[in-house]
């Protein structure tokens, strides 16, 4: 009967790990990861010790819960570079980053903006925008990516992007595949080129100092 009882605790402790994780994949997904480690636990039905002695910090259980999104990501990256089409390549990066967003406001704030709790995020982001700019370089000598698109354009789009976030997640989703259908339009080079405004630099700028 004693050598019944460890195994029915870490029956017990995997149970409550899975929970935690569902729980967290909720409540990050719908509120974002501003959403405090408390409501996770008390979606996950556990107590806040239980919660800690699995996951010590909330990076960690932001990086565990996201594990599968990041691996997503990574595919996505990696199937579109392997594309013989560079233009099909890069519609589907830019269709499957949307739809990873569209299901997880969570996910979408880790990617990106610079939550303390989601540096593991970074490196993601840097690898999927060096995939976006090797095959925007790629479907422009195809001419059918227009000659303007800089990489600051994908990182624009996904700001305007994140507006969604407020919609139901069943809504947000199917809009999420209408505003990708039509920004991969406005990305694609019409006949005649016109010039395009200069891009904005997004990428975060040192505050001046004061003086």
């Amino acid at each position: 009967m004693t050598s019944d009882l460890p195994r029915a605790v870490r029956s017990d402790a995997r149970d409550n790990r899975a929970r935690i994780l569902d729980a967290a994949r909720t409540v990050f997904g719908d509120e974002g990861l501003s959403a405090p480690m408390r409501e996770v636990a008390r979606h996950a039905g556990v107590g806040p010790a239980t919660l800690y002695r699995h996951f010590p910090t909330k990076q960690a259980l932001i990086a565990e819960t996201f594990a599968e999104q990041r691996r997503a990501c990574h595919a996505a990256a990696r199937d579109a570079l392997a594309d013989p089409d560079p233009w099909h390549g890069f519609r589907s990066l830019i269709e499957r980053i949307c739809e990873l967003h569209a299901h997880s406001r969570g996910f979408a704030d880790a990617f990106m903006t610079a939550f303390p709790e989601a540096m593991d995020f970074t490196a993601d982001r840097e690898r999927t925008l060096r995939a976006v700019g090797e095959l925007a370089r790629r479907a422009q000598k195809t001419g059918r990516l227009h000659p303007g698109f800089v990489v600051d354009d994908l990182v624009l789009m996904l700001m305007a992007h994140r507006g969604l976030q407020d919609m139901p997640r069943a809504a947000r989703v199917t809009a999420s595949r209408r505003f990708a259908a039509y920004v991969i339009e406005a990305f694609h080079a019409p006949p005649e080129t016109g010039a395009l405004t200069p891009a904005p630099r997004l990428q975060p700028a040192h505050a001046p100092s004061t003086p």
